[in-house]
């Protein structure tokens, strides 16, 4: 059982504006404190204020405390986050599992009120831009319109130190925040100083073992003064990357730069001047400039597509809104600022404003089939923008505001015209989308976009102003004006000073405090929807005998290949299970809104129209049931190898399971070789 911590005697007070708090001085526990990486010391605080010798020992503290630069061993702790982030994606099935727990607890006599999350969780509605749940006691429900989670959690929810006031916490006691989400893009967070993962990171064991090189795995920290260089939203966007370059974490610490940014977004003062307090008492604010510091740090392919030589010169021509377009290999046909990697950034906001502003003076356009949109991160962007004035040059380029959510990074672009995708599927082309996202894998932006590059707010609209990405902006026009004339990007690009200028002037703290102060969470006491059984015991782990392979899969199969994203194919076996319900295909959303149907989820699986499986020999959601070698549908060839009683394995190569949305990723398949 638990007992009292033995490291009390480490409690210290310290005294801000006339209230005394206390903390653990951390610095008199070990002189190797000071050579420890500011990341570690927030995992070596959690482990000495939570030490009870029953889940957190002192034999994890030693551990964390026993880091070194040289060490090459894997060392397992106990970890308590200060908090979770949930979104609707990764956390309405987290929800569910609640719900179907208070449900098996009320079957086994239980009282189901008994089942709520233990510490602080936060639910952002982003990626669906819908809500449809309650939430449990404990939770804070922020609804949709608010923005994007990882935005939401950079500007208004985080606390960087916690100080027991408006929390559930004990009463007076301050340490540092920490978070641990279900998207992978929780690493956003470290370029405030919070340190913050992604449980998805940790679904799919086998990725590990598969992914054993550069710095997977590892926390990544940044220092040396460069770094001070850097506006807090550049570093978020360095460290929202973080599951692209593959590490667990990129994490800035706090410095002097942080506690402007909390100034700026509307941070109370006095919590500010308390973290401030606390922080250099334990020594977790960072003065970049000063190399003393410094801790003792360990070490720090293309594919192509295929396209014949004789096919290059391939296009397609079809109408639109009464006019005739041609596409050709490299034709940008989406065009998206999206995604809290960039749009947590005002310089590159309103940089691309700025852009849009110089283009539709200078007489240029957007084609009209490229399906263009502007889904910023929280309400807070659209009021600068909207005061600086920039937003009727952005809708003059297409690019109006569609609302605040994951849309186009997560799949949620939308369809594009019929013309246009028969035209691409006729003649194979290649086409492009453009996007300030996080992720361009194979059809995750769109079925139809091969090829989809990520790029800053700016480039966004310049390559939809060019129309195509196979552009060299220094010798090439981006476009000709009604008048004839060529038009250079170097000619309506927005100088830094003038984007500079503009941000100081329309980006202040009372935008923050309009955009927040509305925000109300909704607490409800439960939730009745039902998906899953509860049980007393486990059941037994059977042996594997006389398997099907489902799939056969090569290299670099992604997450996004395995777990279900975007809009719903209305030929797909998700779309049949609907229209059976009675559901239209306009009523069929997208898999995001449905991640908490495990039916869905489960016949969406593997439905990427980009996924190779070498059992087919080309591009599709399809596999080969091989007794009878018939060609069919993934999950109907799973629930024919169930009728049969066969068991099945997926076989699959290196870097399986790379990329985020690994819940389903993981979930999906046990699914359906478990049918049987």
């Amino acid at each position: 059982m638990a007992g009292t911590n033995p490291y009390n005697h480490l409690l210290r007070s310290i005294e801000v504006q006339g209230k005394t708090y206390s903390y653990y001085d951390l610095t008199s526990l070990s002189k190797q404190y000071d050579k420890l990486p500011y990341s570690i010391r927030v995992l070596l605080e959690s482990a000495v204020r939570n030490c009870d010798n029953f889940q957190v020992t002192q034999e994890d503290v030693d551990k964390v405390l026993a880091w070194n630069a040289e060490s090459k061993e894997d060392t397992e702790i106990a970890f308590k986050p200060a908090r979770v982030l949930l979104q609707d994606f990764t956390g309405v099935p987290a929800v569910v599992d609640f719900a179907a727990m208070r449900d098996a607890v009320s079957e086994l006599g239980g009282d189901p009120q008994r089942i709520n999350p233990i510490c602080p969780s936060d639910l952002v509605i982003d990626h669906s831009v819908q809500w449809g749940a309650n939430a449990l006691r404990n939770m804070l429900i922020v609804p949709p319109g608010s923005g994007i989670v990882h935005q939401v959690n950079l500007e208004h929810l985080a606390r960087v130190v916690f100080t027991g006031e408006g929390d559930s916490q004990e009463a007076t006691v301050l340490y540092p925040d920490s978070v641990v989400g279900t998207d992978s893009h929780t690493t956003m967070i470290n370029g405030l100083g919070v340190l913050g993962w992604g449980v998805g990171g940790f679904s799919l064991v086998v990725l590990q073992h598969l992914r054993q090189i550069g710095v997977v795995g590892c926390f990544v920290e940044f220092f040396g003064e460069g770094v001070a260089e850097l506006s807090i939203a550049d570093r978020a966007t360095v460290s929202n990357m973080c599951p692209e370059y593959g590490a667990t974490v990129g994490f800035f610490p706090v410095d002097a730069g942080s506690l402007q940014y909390l100034r700026l977004t509307n941070r109370d003062e006095r919590h500010i001047s308390v973290m401030e307090a606390y922080m250099k008492a334990v020594k977790l604010l960072r003065d970049y400039s000063d190399s003393s510091q410094d801790p003792v740090y360990s070490e720090i392919g293309f594919k192509g597509y295929g396209i014949t030589e004789e096919k290059l010169s391939a296009y397609g021509v079809f109408d639109y809104e009464g006019r005739q377009f041609t596409l050709r290999h490299g034709s940008v046909v989406i065009a998206a600022i999206t995604s809290c990697t960039n749009t947590s950034n005002p310089s590159v906001m309103l940089g691309a404003g700025l852009l849009a502003k110089k283009a539709v003076e200078a007489g240029l356009s957007v084609a009209p089939y490229i399906k263009t949109s502007l889904s910023p991160g929280s309400g807070v962007v659209t009021y600068y923008l909207r005061e600086s004035g920039v937003i009727p040059y952005l809708e003059d380029l297409g690019f109006g505001i569609v609302g605040y959510g994951c849309m186009t990074c997560i799949g949620n672009s939308g369809p594009l015209p019929d013309s246009m995708v028969n035209a691409i599927e006729k003649n194979e082309l290649v086409v492009c989308g453009v996007l300030s996202g996080n992720r361009n894998f194979e059809g995750r932006i769109h079925p139809n976009t091969r090829a989809n590059y990520l790029a800053s707010p700016l480039l966004v609209i310049a390559y939809a102003i060019a129309g195509r990405v196979d552009i060299d902006f220094e010798r090439e026009p981006i476009g000709v004006n009604k008048d004839g004339k060529e038009v250079y990007l170097k000619e309506i690009w927005p100088p830094r000073n003038e984007i500079q200028e503009v941000e100081r002037k329309f980006v202040i703290p009372a935008m923050f405090e309009e955009a927040y102060s509305k925000l109300k969470g909704n607490k409800g006491d439960g939730i009745n929807d039902i998906f899953l059984s509860l049980f007393q015991e486990l059941p037994p782990i059977a042996p594997i005998i006389n398997a099907r392979a489902l799939l056969l899969l090569g290299d670099s199969v992604t997450t996004d290949h395995i777990s279900p994203a975007g809009c719903i194919a209305r030929n797909s076996p998700a779309a049949r299970y609907l229209a059976t319900h009675k559901l239209t295909p306009k009523e069929f959303n997208s898999y995001g809104s449905r991640r908490g149907n495990d039916e869905v989820m489960a016949r969406g699986t593997f439905a990427n129209v980009r996924l190779v499986n070498k059992l087919v020999g080309k591009a599709g959601p399809r596999t080969v049931h091989i007794p009878t070698g018939e060609n069919m549908d993934v999950f109907d060839a799973a629930e024919r190898y169930q009728d049969e009683g066969t068991p099945l394995i997926v076989v699959a190569g290196k870097d399986y399971g790379s990329g985020s949305s690994r819940d389903w990723a993981a979930k999906g398949p046990y699914l359906l070789v478990s049918l049987v």
